[in-house]
């Protein structure tokens, strides 16, 4: 969020200017990381979820955490707002204006009250604003740490859950087809039992969802870590198995069923495809501005209508008017499936690039923080200019992409400094806005 320093020496006029003016950098970047938290839709999730278990006591004290956060930083505000009176009351300050500000700025210059964080159970504490700072970021990466691993688990598996769910009502109705249920054949006992665990661990999931994360213990980061995955790992090998065990017993029927049948699931995947595109598209253009989304058919009833006219042709068997028309539907059916696909491919290509722009910016971000630029100026001014633009709905693609392209080449600059001499063929615009 930020850092402060602290000296003994009395400052001068412009030694005391220069600080204030980094303070009251530090000061929106530190207020600018509490509004994104704020805003973090994790955040607003957890807020609003039933929770249970670990998520509940740790969200109940990373809750808590924020609102001591937000008290740590008005009392940041107060001590930059009382040095600036200091320093506004003359143009050439006195020396006792001097140490009064060098007391403020750098010595244990802001009172805690208990309520506000003061350790060991006291009234009140007196800190250094080094000392707030460390203490502010501390309470802010421990919150961010509860937000994002939630978010994250909710991004991920309930969406794999809810597929995986799909594909097993998809199996079930097959499994029913032909006879294989519970009770009366092992596989209809395992549909079952999946069918069990997918409910149970969705529920699970809503409601704890750090139980599904996995840190990663070498990572001190916010978030460091990834989902656990393990339960719908099994729960999806465990239907696998079952497919190739209805699959095996859908293999004693005649080859003109087993085709039919073929058909009939790349349709449905095909409509599945197409409804999801047509889901997307919305989803794009409420997210994406100034981009052409191409819109989405409809599904194929022509197809629907022909492979009506297989399965009757099956049913009276009448096979010799049904081996051409299942000839050509097979392949149409595949020419269906793989045109629904590149539609959906057309309608989130806006999103595959925001999703390209974002990860480029934040590469860049990591890169210049190791190198301990991530505080300059203009380059944190071109870092919120990108950010903003991307995280914002509708988000202008054309606007973001040039907004990461600046930050990008001023950072590529900062580590890599221009031979002497070179500096008025900067191409980065390095000082200009």
């Amino acid at each position: 969020m930020g850092s402060a320093e602290s000296s003994g020496a009395v400052p001068d006029r412009d030694e005391v200017d220069r600080t204030l003016a980094r303070l009251g950098a530090e000061h929106e970047a530190i207020e600018s990381s509490l509004l994104a938290l704020q805003d973090h839709a994790g955040r607003r999730l957890l807020e609003g979820a039933d929770l249970t278990g670990a998520t509940k006591h740790r969200w109940a004290a990373a809750e808590a955490a924020i609102s001591v956060l937000w008290n740590q930083f008005e009392r940041y505000s107060d001590a930059l707002a009382t040095a600036r009176e200091i320093r506004g009351r003359r143009r050439w300050p006195a020396r006792e204006d001097l140490a009064a500000l060098s007391e403020l700025l750098r010595g244990e210059g802001v009172t805690l009250g208990g309520e506000t964080g003061a350790r060991g159970g006291r009234l009140a504490e007196r800190l250094s604003l080094t000392e707030l700072v460390d203490r502010m970021n501390t309470g802010y990466a421990r919150a961010l740490d509860v937000v994002v691993a939630a978010d994250a688990v909710w991004s991920v598996l309930p969406a794999r859950i809810d597929l995986l769910a799909a594909e097993l009502g998809r199996i079930r109705s097959l499994a029913h087809s032909v006879g294989v249920r519970q009770g009366e054949h092992p596989a209809g006992d395992d549909l079952e039992e999946i069918t069990a665990e997918l409910a149970a661990l969705r529920r699970e999931v809503i409601t704890d969802p750090l139980a599904f994360w996995q840190a990663e213990g070498g990572s001190s980061a916010p978030g460091g870590g990834r989902p656990d995955t393990a339960r719908y790992d099994r729960a999806a090998r465990a239907l696998e198995d079952v497919r190739r065990e209805i699959d095996a017993v859908l293999g004693v029927r005649q080859d003109a069923e087993q085709r039919l049948m073929r058909v009939r699931d790349v349709l449905s995947r095909a409509d599945r495809t197409l409804a999801e595109a047509r889901t997307a598209r919305g989803e794009v253009l409420a997210k994406i501005a100034a981009s052409e989304v191409p819109a989405v058919s409809g599904p194929a009833t022509a197809l629907h209508e022909q492979l009506a006219t297989a399965a009757e042709h099956r049913r009276q068997a009448r096979w010799n008017r049904l081996s051409p028309l299942l000839d050509g539907l097979e392949q149409r059916a595949d020419e269906e499936l793989e045109r629904a696909r590149d539609q959906l491919a057309a309608v989130t290509a806006p999103l595959a690039v925001r999703a390209e722009l974002r990860g480029r910016l934040d590469a860049y971000r990591a890169k210049v923080a190791r190198h301990g630029l991530a505080e300059e100026p203009l380059l944190t001014e071109r870092y919120d200019a990108a950010r903003r633009l991307l995280w914002s709905a509708p988000c202008d693609l054309r606007a973001a992409e040039r907004a990461v392209l600046r930050y990008q080449r001023f950072a590529v600059e900062l580590l890599s400094p221009p031979a002497a001499g070179a500096e008025e063929n900067d191409v980065t615009g390095r000082g200009g806005r």
